[in-house]
């Protein structure tokens, strides 16, 4: 996964009634401490203004004007407070930055209280705030309510920050592809294409007809054929696998790269069965497995409400994501479930390389051999970041909560890829689920990335979000 360097612009706060000699030791520091942290920084030149801070809105004006000549170099932006700052300026230089704005503020030290050392950034930074909400600017702040760059929790902030301008940057206008017609059985996966437009969504539908079309004509002697089978080749294990099945998903996986590249997604959802084991005779699990761990967002089973917080989920953490099932309870501990799926889950959550296998409910169903692709394993331990996500009455719901992968054993016969979850409050959370009306399905990515989510979901996405 090839993750792009973020470049934050930095913003200085200043009110003339206290100490100016803050300013400078500030822009200083904070350069240093944003680049240590492996991002890119964008200043305005100090010479523009008293002290190269925002005093006013005249010294706003000239920031706005920075920000639009920098239009496009600049991912979003740390808005500090060396002292108490000016509000006025600072609507004035960041109503139409068009990103997202991490208010910083230092905080005072005991024995620098006098009028000329005080800070009062705490106070000021509630008048920015204010202004903020009263022109309807969103903005993001983190606790402690004051916090000095040098410390641990500000690199904490700072990284939590880019989470979310990923995630607000890539999904204010995304493409999330529907791949296939939902599948008849599963009224589950209902969504309202209209809903998802509201909030910048756009679903770009195709046939399955069009797949099929589409293999018939991928050339065995080419270029992506060959680098499709020597991927897959060294991604899993094929022992067993029919060379005429394995033929059969290499040209499956060049055709869906080719849709997803040709029609821009930047997430998709794929109709999985049961035309594709009918018709060309394989399971398309470890593509969507191989897809996912390349980063390409995959759900499967059409959910395309999923594919969504799915994306955001990779966006914060930048490792793959999955689709899973909630799926069997764990013995009787009320507090654990198995998480499930036939074969999505990428290589990097899995223990070690799946086997790929004959689907056996394809089997079961239609006879042996339409399912080969189904790829078996089990899911590493690990803390993991869920959501989940649907369409009603207008508006998109989500849901979003933090859980651990456990070193818990499954039976060996328990086909697919499955992890024990360990989920504090379980039960309720599970009531919840069920009675608030979304599916079985659930995205998941490994690390604690739900403040982030929440951050980029409720402040600038405007999602509805239930936090579990």
């Amino acid at each position: 996964m090839k993750n792009k360097q973020l470049t934050f612009a930095l913003y200085f706060g200043n009110r003339g009634f206290f100490p100016e000699s803050l300013i400078a030791v500030a822009r200083n520091e904070m350069d240093a401490v944003v680049k240590n942290l492996g991002y890119g920084t964008l200043l305005m030149d100090a010479a523009l203004t008293r002290f190269g801070a925002v005093d006013g809105t005249p010294d706003g004006l000239k920031y706005a004007q920075f920000l639009k000549e920098n239009h496009g170099k600049y991912d979003g932006i740390i808005l500090c407070l060396p002292n108490f700052g000016d509000e006025n300026g600072a609507i004035a230089a960041l109503e139409e930055c068009g990103v997202p704005i991490m208010i910083q503020a230092y905080p005072d030290e005991f024995d620098k209280m006098s009028f000329a050392e005080r800070r009062d950034s705490f106070c000021g930074k509630f008048s920015i705030m204010d202004v903020f909400c009263q022109y309807g600017l969103p903005f993001t702040t983190f606790q402690p309510h004051t916090v000095a760059p040098s410390t641990a929790t500000f690199e904490q902030h700072v990284h939590q920050f880019a989470a979310v301008c990923r995630i607000v940057n890539r999904m204010k206008k995304m493409i999330v592809g529907a791949i296939g017609a939902r599948t008849t059985a599963f009224k589950t996966v209902r969504f309202d294409e209209l809903t998802l437009q509201q909030y910048g969504i756009t679903t770009e539908a195709l046939d399955l007809s069009e797949v099929f079309m589409r293999i018939r004509d991928v050339k065995t002697s080419g270029e992506p054929f060959k680098a499709k089978t020597e991927r897959l080749k060294n991604y899993t294990n094929w022992n067993g696998v029919p060379p005429e099945k394995f033929e059969m998903l290499a040209k499956l996986g060049v055709v869906i790269d080719d849709i997803i590249e040709e029609y821009r997604m930047d997430c998709m959802a794929l109709r999985c069965w049961i035309e594709i084991e009918k018709e060309i005779g394989v399971s398309p699990c470890v593509l969507l497995s191989e897809l996912n761990d390349r980063g390409v967002v995959s759900a499967c089973e059409l959910d395309v409400c999923n594919a969504v917080p799915m994306f955001a989920l990779n966006l914060a953490s930048q490792t793959p994501a999955t689709c899973l099932d909630w799926n069997n309870n764990y013995g009787d501990d009320p507090d654990k479930c198995i998480l499930f799926h036939c074969g999505p889950v990428p290589q990097s959550m899995m223990t070690a390389k799946g086997d790929v296998i004959d689907h056996p409910m394809f089997a079961k169903s239609f006879g042996a051999g339409c399912g080969w692709g189904c790829n078996v394993g089990r899911i590493k331990p690990s803390p993991f970041t869920y959501a989940s996500a649907k369409t009603t009455g207008g508006k998109l719901w989500c849901y979003l909560g933090e859980g651990e992968f456990t070193a818990d054993p499954i039976p060996e016969e328990f086909f697919g890829c499955g992890g024990v979850a360990k989920i504090n409050n379980l039960q309720n959370i599970l009531e919840y689920i069920g009675h608030a009306g979304y599916r079985h399905h659930v995205g998941v990515t490994a690390g604690n990335v739900a403040v982030p989510v929440r951050e980029a979901f409720t402040r600038y996405l405007g999602y509805e979000l239930k936090t579990l």
